[in-house]
């Protein structure tokens, strides 16, 4: 018999044990993230400069990977790929201990910061071999939901350590770290994949054969997809404003207490632990087309960046700047539920089978590169008026937003319909829609 949701919709083969997985994998990432540059200072015994250099380096070196990882995805299958990733993880931080020269610290972090970059390739690459239509959106939505969960328990978690055992916990937190993902790992396996290989002769995307060139310069001449790409980066600044933006706009334009940081990202998570997949699901049942979905997501961003300037403007008093900021948080985070499972079901979706490693880690650099830039962007924008980065957000959002329109007739049908809409034939048959109109 065939197990369902608590919704009545079917599971994927090994869904538990894939959510699982990434929920265990979570929380050791919440071990380290927020203290990372205190840990690896703690855990080597180098300087914080260097572990900093370091770390810049090698996470730059790792967005050159992850071209390598989707071709890999593609030739050895999203499933294998992802467990290897796990063991170097693993292994990565079972060593970091040990690691406490600059050249075994740096040889260690590099193919650790590899696997952590690919990582998100190969993930989303393994959501489109086990799950079709829908399941799609509600694979994406619940893992986004755990990995918040999971990252909020692991900050906790390391949080009692070091009180029990001070800095020194650091070591036990790396061990742990190693455990979690190999735990991952086991959990992982457990998962039936069933990926496309192309034959020689076949069919590939943009009329190229599985005997001609379907490497990336299939990726670079699909231009609805560059199109849903560039239109991601757009998005994907407003996902980095909360971590980078947010703070400094905080204490330098309103003068505002730095705890209230910590509250947005309280408010962000539980939200998103909370109800991200109660949302998702509410969005997925309503028949929304993905491209609608993922730009209403991206309008509400616009509304809170907007929200963000007038409160810059109006600058009230620290109760209803505190009423004002949380409020924001909250409709930031909606558009952040909204967004998220429908932005990457229609990239994984419309991402042909045989290539799909390919298209993922192109679609995937809109989120590194704009990470990358946000912190001096945001900042240069800052300097100027505070408000300024706000309203190039907004502008961007928007701008998301009408791409993502645009682009609906232009995407695969069964891309941008979790499930592809039915036309009946001569016969009064029900055919499947298969091209877009």
């Amino acid at each position: 018999m065939r197990k369902t949701t608590a919704s009545g919709e079917a599971k994927v083969a090994g869904e538990r044990s894939l959510l699982l997985g990434i929920g265990i994998s979570s929380v050791g990432i919440g071990m380290y993230i927020p203290f990372s540059l205190v840990f690896f200072h703690h855990v080597t015994g180098l300087s914080l400069t260097v572990v900093g250099l370091v770390m810049t380096v090698t996470g730059l070196a790792g967005l050159a990977f992850m071209p390598l990882a989707g071709t890999a995805v593609d030739r050895f299958g999203a499933k294998r790929v992802n467990l290897v990733l796990y063991g170097i993880r693993a292994l990565g931080f079972a060593l970091y201990p040990f690691a406490g020269s600059l050249p075994a610290f740096a040889a260690v972090v590099l193919v650790t910061a590899l696997a952590d970059r690919s990582f998100g390739v190969v993930q989303q690459s393994l959501i489109g071999e086990v799950a079709r239509g829908a399941a799609r959106d509600r694979l994406q939505a619940s893992t986004r939901a755990l990995q918040n969960a999971g990252m909020g328990a692991g900050a906790l978690l390391v949080s009692g350590v070091l009180a029990l055992w001070g800095t020194g916990g650091f070591t036990y937190t790396a061990w742990g770290n190693s455990l979690a993902f190999a735990l991952a790992g086991l959990l992982v396996g457990r998962v039936r994949a069933v990926r496309v290989v192309p034959t020689a002769g076949a069919a590939g995307p943009a009329g190229a054969t599985a005997a001609g060139p379907v490497g990336y310069r299939t990726v670079l001449r699909d231009r609805p997809f560059l199109g849903l790409t560039a239109a991601n980066f757009l998005t994907a600044l407003g996902y980095s404003a909360l971590s980078v933006l947010f703070p400094l706009y905080l204490s330098t334009w309103l003068a505002a207490p730095d705890s209230l940081t910590g509250a947005a990202f309280t408010v962000n998570t539980v939200l998103c632990a909370g109800v991200g997949v109660l949302i998702a699901g509410r969005v997925r049942r309503s028949g929304a087309r993905r491209t609608r979905s993922a730009a209403l997501g991206a309008l509400l961003f616009a509304a809170a960046f907007v929200g963000q300037i007038a409160l810059g403007t109006l600058r009230p008093g620290r109760t209803a700047t505190l009423i004002a900021l949380l409020a924001i948080v909250v409709v930031y985070t909606l558009g952040e539920l909204v967004h998220s499972p429908s932005g990457g079901a229609l990239s994984v979706s419309a991402a042909p089978e045989a290539v799909r490693g390919r298209y993922l880690a192109t679609y995937q650099l809109s989120y590194s590169l704009a990470g990358a830039l946000a912190p001096s962007f945001f900042t240069a924008l800052l300097a100027v008026d505070g408000r300024l980065p706000w309203a190039v957000l907004a502008v961007a959002a928007l701008g998301a937003a009408l791409a993502l329109l645009r682009l609906e007739r232009h995407l695969p049908v069964e891309a941008v319909h979790a499930e592809p809409p039915v036309v009946q034939d001569a016969a009064g048959r029900p055919v499947p829609v298969t091209a877009a109109a």
